[in-house]
């Protein structure tokens, strides 16, 4: 059997096989993407936050409310400080190992590659075979260190962001466009002190935000992940928050534009290889016998004068 064969008949190692050809960038991921995309519809569920937030061990919980739901699940640990610390798989995955046994559920960890955000185009056209595998829930999960908390909310359906009392002046830690694109926000480890005092600065900034689409209205929660305490509470957030993406046709809107963050991410691929590959040009620009337009058109096998207009 082909691949495309093994992988329509729900053989995991064919899923596994088809993720690693698309992370790396051969034309056999890519064929395959092309004859897979469209198919199937799952709730994306992105969570990020501070590194220690306890995203791994929240999303294990959420793994487990899913299951008592019957949803097949499917988690995305995206690595995004090196393809070579391991990080994800060390942390992430031991973190949910409890769940290994069963058939219904599948970690993956993937790594950022050197993409300017924090996620690689590689993690939406993973979210593309996963969907076409039949997983009906994928969580993502990233770290939150700058650009990966915007990158998730453009993957996601529904954007959880995790705080603890631990970080400090929560609001100050987190920059107003990261404030602004959570559609549901949980402060963990929420038996630490200080955790009242960030869920009440947190309510008081949210009545402060502009209005979100549709209207909705984020939610401050509370979690003890590893006492299961909140967690319950906080899937049928993301679940509440689902149904009024789907009410107010919303969802077709996250779908153009995890598309469109996935062609970006393509085109922000190419320039990185092609500054690699052209340093004599990039010599001229330190010397500054060329602009850095004119360096990036020449690269890109442009003609002088386009895309500066």
């Amino acid at each position: 059997m082909s691949l495309y064969e093994r992988f329509l008949a729900q053989d995991a190692r064919a899923l596994a096989r088809a993720i690693t050809l698309v992370e790396a960038g051969y034309p056999e991921g890519q064929a395959l993407l092309r004859r897979l995309r469209g198919q199937g519809r799952a709730r994306v569920v992105g969570l990020t936050g501070s590194p220690g937030a306890g995203k791994s061990s929240l999303t294990d919980r959420l793994i487990e409310e899913a299951r008592k739901r019957g949803e097949r699940v499917a988690v995305l640990a995206v690595d995004p400080s090196s393809p070579f610390t391991g990080g994800a798989i060390l942390g992430d995955r031991i973190r949910m190992m409890r769940h290994h046994q069963d058939p219904m559920v599948y970690i993956r960890s993937l790594a950022s590659r050197g993409a300017l955000g924090g996620l690689a185009g590689a993690t939406v056209a993973t979210l593309t075979l996963l969907e076409a595998f039949g997983f009906d829930r994928i969580f993502v999960e990233t770290v939150g260190v700058g650009q990966s908390e915007v990158d998730i909310a453009r993957v996601a359906d529904t954007t959880v962001l995790v705080l603890t009392p631990a970080a400090g002046d929560a609001v100050q830690a987190f920059k107003a466009g990261v404030m602004e694109i959570a559609d549901v926000f949980v402060v963990n480890k929420f038996d630490l002190p200080g955790g009242e005092r960030i869920v009440q600065e947190l309510k008081t900034t949210l009545e402060l935000a502009a209005p979100r689409p549709g209207g909705w209205k984020p939610p401050v929660l509370t979690a003890v992940a590893p006492k299961a305490e909140g967690t319950p509470e906080l899937f049928e957030a993301i679940e509440a928050h689902h149904q009024h993406l789907l009410a107010h046709g919303l969802l077709e809107a996250d779908r153009l534009e995890r598309a469109r963050f996935e062609v970006e991410s393509v085109i922000q691929e190419w320039g990185r290889r092609k500054t690699q590959e052209g340093q004599a040009l990039i010599a001229r620009v330190a010397r500054g016998e060329l602009s850095p337009e004119e360096a990036a058109m020449e690269l890109m096998g442009l003609p002088r004068g386009v895309g500066t207009g």
